[in-house]
Parts: C-alpha cells; structure tokens; sequence
C-alpha cells in the first residue's frame, strides 16, 4: 500500500462519526494502521470495516475520554497491537448540552459536562499519548509524534455559547504550551479550529434550536458549511512530512468565519 502515512500508527478519539471517522478513514487510505477510539461500539465498527475497505488495517477500542483508565488503556491498546504511536488527532467532543443560553443561565453540571470531555479530555489524551511518544526513538518514523487537537473557530473568537467558547479557547491554549514544552523532544502540536461542518452534532443542534439553525445559516462566506473530509484533509497535512516545520498552530478551516 502506497500513501504518507504507510509504516505509521494513528489514533484516533471520536472516530464513531463525523470529523472523526472522515479522518480515521484518511489516514487508513493513507496507509497507516488506525486505532478507532470512541463510546459508540456499533458506529465505530463501521469505521473499521470502512478503513479495511479502502485497503487499510485498523481496531476499535471503547474509550470515554473523560476516563483517565479509559484513555491509558487506549494508548496501551495502541502501542501492544501496533508498536508505537506516530499521530493521534484528539478530536472526541460534545456541543453545550442545554443548548444556547446566556452565560448566567448555565447550570454548573452544564458547565462541567462539556469541560469534562472538551477540555479534560484533550488534556488526558495528551498527557498519555506525549508520555509514549517520549519512549520513542526519534530518528524513525520522521520524529516521534505529532499530534492535532479539534478546536474550532470558537477557540479563535466568541463562539455560541459561553462554555464552548471557553473550553475551545482551552484547547488552542493547551495546544500551544504543549508545543512549546516539547518541541525539541521531536513532537509536534497543532490544533485545527473548523467552521460549521456538516454532522450529527451540528444537525443535532439545528433541531434544538432556532437560534443555532439561524447562526450556522449565516457562517462562512463561501455559501456552504464545511465537510468532514475537508477538515479531515488539513488534520493529515499537519501530521504528515509536509508540515514538518509546523507546531504550536491554531489552524482555521472555517470558510472565511473568521476572516
């Protein structure tokens, strides 16, 4: 199999749907061995046999990524099935539960449920995946690790809500002191920030509020919402070879929301 990424070993949270899966079966066409980490077992199983379908090789482990057991166990996983871990795309995430409301009107629980997964859970993903990527040998596989986080352009600007807006603006923060810590032991650390893309979580929004459907309406200046396989396209690029000078970014690919 041909491809940027044969040899490799990628992981990927939130893999069951949407970005998740775009990019877990990017990177399998790619050639990499994927792991496909996520809750969802039945949905995630179909990624598998979508990334063994376009010829590549790839597992599914069940992982909440609140769940410090649940993400060392996954990099574990990981490393004993494949060897080592050269990408990880930290990707799972949740939209504000209650929907929009100002910030006053947030429950704590509200609050705590999206920082848990959004935000904790970027956190924990790297803490485990860097302290593998550090027992790597450096000279192989172009470095030891790179790893993207899924911000979004709400870590870039004022986002719907205000515990979105601040757990997005967290990863771009995490992000950035995560690059400048391990920059010269060979890992790299970006983060994509996408606009509005079509998925389940946004077409779950749209139906719960008017509000949200006018908003998305109105994003972007090219007159559509983003794919998933376009947000997947820059996550490989900043794993790849290619962006070998790249780290400590907050890349937006939002059509022109934050322009």
């Amino acid at each position: 199999m041909t491809g940027r990424f044969v040899d490799k070993v990628a992981l990927v949270t939130g893999a069951s749907s949407g970005i998740g899966k775009a990019t877990a079966i990017a990177f399998g066409r790619e050639g990499a061995s994927v792991v496909v980490a996520a809750r969802r077992e039945e949905e995630s199983l179909q990624t598998v046999a979508e990334i063994e379908a376009v010829g590549g090789n790839a597992i599914f482990v069940k992982t909440d990524v609140s769940s410090a057991s649940d993400v060392r166990h996954m990099v574990a996983t990981t490393v004993s099935t494949y060897g080592r871990l050269d990408c990880a795309f930290n990707n799972a995430g949740v939209g504000s539960p209650s929907g929009i409301k100002r910030l006053h009107e947030y429950e704590e629980e509200d609050w705590d449920f999206i920082s848990r997964i959004n935000e904790k859970g970027v956190w924990l993903c790297m803490k485990y995946q860097i302290a593998q990527m550090l027992e790597q040998d450096p000279s192989k596989n172009g470095g030891r690790g790179s790893i993207v986080n899924d911000s979004s352009v709400a870590g870039l600007k004022a986002g719907p809500t205000a515990p979105y807006t601040a757990v997005k603006h967290a990863v771009v923060g995490l992000t950035r002191r995560a690059a400048v810590e391990y920059g010269r032991d060979g890992i790299r650390v970006n983060a994509v920030c996408p606009g509005v893309v079509e998925t389940d979580m946004v077409t779950r929004a749209i139906a719960q509020s008017t509000e949200i459907a006018e908003r998305f309406a109105a994003a972007g200046h090219m007159g559509r919402w983003g794919q998933p396989d376009e947000i997947a396209n820059a996550v490989l690029f900043m794993c790849s070879d290619e962006a070998s000078f790249m780290t400590g970014q907050a890349m937006a690919v939002d059509g022109g929301i934050t322009a």
